[in-house]
């Protein structure tokens, strides 16, 4: 789906504020992902987005 980058750049940046101690930021950014799912499953009925237990963010250090 064309959309792939956008769940992985949001998830990375939850991840990134979780493990920086930045806990509004990360809850936006989970607040954002919702958004964001909803968001393109309204504009593309077929688009499929990743289950929610399965985001996860790259290793950021």
């Amino acid at each position: 789906m064309p959309h792939d980058w956008i769940f992985d750049v949001l998830a990375d940046l939850k991840v990134y504020a979780e493990r920086n101690g930045l806990s509004d930021t990360a809850a936006k950014a989970a607040e954002v992902l919702m958004v964001a799912r909803a968001e393109i499953r309204r504009a593309d009925p077929d688009a499929q987005a990743p289950p929610l237990p399965g985001l996860r963010g790259r290793r950021m250090n």
